[in-house]
């Protein structure tokens, strides 16, 4: 059975880390999100002042990383020169489709691909795959009908 959010948090406290508040309300933010909503460092802040947490770039980032880190949340590079995040769910793996133009990003499921991933990673030196991203680059529908 997985570990709840407040699980995972006190196991963090339990291993001397700090769970501030903004770490916190960061979460609660990503977990109100409709599922595969990805939004940049810069979305998210504009989010949180909208809902009057007050929080400094530099912090959201600093918390960002803490999230990623401990795999609350994933970070994901579309290559628009800046990252974006999701909420992590545990064994829930899908990929995304990206459009070069308008970069709109669709998620699929392929669980094919999950399964080809880590037996091939499980064949390379042992090596323990904990994440991947499967990524197409492309047009979508309505871009390339302009």
């Amino acid at each position: 059975m997985p570990e709840s959010r407040s699980e995972k948090f006190n196991k963090l406290r339990e291993e001397g880390y700090r769970i501030t508040p903004q770490r916190k309300q960061l979460l609660e933010l990503f977990y109100e999100l409709p599922e595969g909503e990805h939004l940049s460092a810069e979305e998210l802040h504009k989010k949180l002042l909208s809902k009057k947490i007050q929080i400094s770039l530099a912090t959201l980032y600093r918390s960002l990383k803490f999230l990623t880190e401990n795999g609350f949340i994933r970070e994901l590079d579309f290559g628009e020169y800046h990252k974006h995040y999701e909420l992590n769910i545990p064994h829930k793996q899908h990929h995304h489709l990206v459009c070069n133009i308008c970069g709109l990003t669709i998620e699929f499921e392929d669980e094919n691909l999950y399964e080809q991933a880590f037996k091939i990673a499980g064949e390379q030196d042992n090596f323990e795959m904990k994440d991947y991203q499967f990524k197409i680059f492309g047009i979508c529908g309505k871009c390339a009908e302009r």
